[in-house]
């Protein structure tokens, strides 16, 4: 055990520690009473997982999730739960049959993944056939650019459509009629 824990790179050790990290914040997500703690401990996850994403070298992919869902999503959350007044708990799934319930469906979900994952055999991938390039901004930008144009213009136009509709309901629901 102690030679197998020497024996780990640097590269192993971050991503067991992103992994624990991420698991933590996810559990603690889900089992903390308090909501404005399981609004932290989802941006822990959110974190680790941007984390996982630089180790897999998608530098993009870490960026816009921290950006959108540890920045902008967990920002609204915060303030749809600061205008909730949550004062009161429910007690409402601390009685033990739920409890029990509970136990049973991770019992059983643990044992239909450990029997599933029972005869799966793991290829050791071959490194020097993958593209060190694959994650990159600068190889979306040039498949974006090149092959996906058409679908990547059209999204731009719905976003302008929906970005003038915004306003027109804005400015109606003020009474402002001036176009």
């Amino acid at each position: 055990m102690l030679e197998t824990i020497k024996n780990i790179t640097a590269f192993q050790g971050l991503f067991y520690i992103l992994s624990v990290s991420s698991l933590f914040g996810a559990i603690g997500t889900v089992m903390s009473k308090n909501a404005m703690y399981s609004v932290l401990y989802l941006i822990l996850t959110f974190f680790s997982l941007s984390g996982l994403y630089l180790l897999l070298n998608a530098q993009f992919l870490a960026v816009v999730n921290i950006i959108v869902y540890a920045g902008a999503i967990m920002v609204l959350f915060l303030f749809v739960l600061m205008f909730m007044n949550l004062k009161k708990e429910s007690t409402e799934f601390n009685n033990n049959k739920t409890m029990v319930a509970a136990g049973l469906s991770a019992g059983l979900l643990g044992f239909i993944l450990i029997s599933s994952l029972k005869k799966v055999q793991v290829a050791a991938p071959n490194y020097r056939e993958i593209d060190p390039k694959t994650g990159l901004i600068e190889t979306l930008g040039q498949v974006l650019y090149t092959d996906y144009i058409l679908p990547f213009e059209l999204i731009s136009v719905l976003f302008l459509i929906a970005l003038a509709g915004a306003v027109l309901l804005g400015k109606r629901e003020k009474g402002e009629n001036n176009f």
